[in-house]
């Protein structure tokens, strides 16, 4: 596969411990290696307080990294919501603040749906509920894009966006079907799609990339995690995108290269304002 430039990975999280683990050198390594080379840009994605924290301190290092401050459902189980809510907001801060921390948007949040327990902790919807409700009110309040995990919840995280109709975003690594994917774009929502859209029993995910216009498609990794074929099961990285770009270009019928530039003005478009 020949090698894509200037890629904007629109989701990662390198502050998480199986860098330390897995990669000699940790995220550090990885990310000297790529960012400036092959990837222009990655939006290192919080899932609570200290973790946003983390991702704020790890794109000050970057000059093509910037943060997202959020509280993922599934952590929210396992926090206070009143004070986690409010240290996010402390996060946030101001303008200023947000610019000089290179935040860019609120995420991760949303719902998950999928467990009936994290860890010894049962399954709260009415929790993760009440916390999503409230970081889309700080979305408006600040006038930030935000970052959406929706797994296994459509019809509930559907419901939320049509209550915060100035809200607006990314559908983080969709997984819904192509009819839902347009009813995001239709109300100027942007959808992303990580590693599973190369998978090979993942045809309904490449039915719903299919059905995204250009201009609202962004690429993600989700590093760690979600690491495409035929790189499955192993640590997950921005150098990995190739192989998602290459699965778009294919449903297109254009080259890597073309995605890549695609991909990368439409996440500028919204994570920065930039319009062409």
């Amino acid at each position: 596969m020949p090698v894509c430039n200037r890629i904007f990975d629109s989701h990662a999280h390198y502050f998480d411990a199986r860098f330390d683990r897995e990669a000699e050198g940790g995220a550090d390594a990885i990310l000297q290696s790529l960012l400036g080379k092959t990837v222009e840009s990655v939006v290192n994605v919080g899932t609570n307080p200290e973790t946003s924290r983390k991702a704020i301190a790890q794109a000050a290092r970057y000059r093509g990294m910037f943060a997202a401050a959020g509280i993922h459902p599934e952590d929210c189980h396992f926090l206070d919501e009143e004070t986690a809510l409010a240290e996010l907001r402390a996060i946030l801060g101001d303008a200023e603040s947000r610019k000089r921390d290179k935040i860019v948007a609120i995420g991760e949040i949303g719902l998950d749906y999928h467990s009936d327990f994290f860890g010894d902790i049962p399954l709260d919807k009415a929790k993760e509920l009440r916390v999503f409700e409230a970081q889309l009110c700080l979305a408006e309040e600040l006038d930030l894009p935000v970052i959406i995990h929706d797994r296994d919840a459509h019809g509930d995280i559907f419901e939320a966006v049509l209550r915060h109709p100035k809200v607006r975003g990314v559908m983080h690594s969709f997984s819904g079907s192509p009819e839902l994917a347009r009813e995001y774009v239709r109300r100027g929502w942007y959808i992303s799609f990580s590693g599973t859209v190369t998978f090979q029993n993942a045809a309904r995910v490449r039915e719903a990339a299919a059905a995204v216009p250009r201009d609202r498609l962004l690429v993600e990794t989700d590093c760690p995690y979600l690491a495409p074929h035929p790189m499955r099961g192993r640590l997950n990285h921005s150098g990995y995108l190739e192989y998602t770009l290459g699965a778009i270009a294919a449903l297109w019928g254009t080259s890597p290269q073309a995605v890549a530039d695609q991909t990368r003005n439409n996440a500028e478009a919204l994570f920065f304002g930039r319009t062409l």
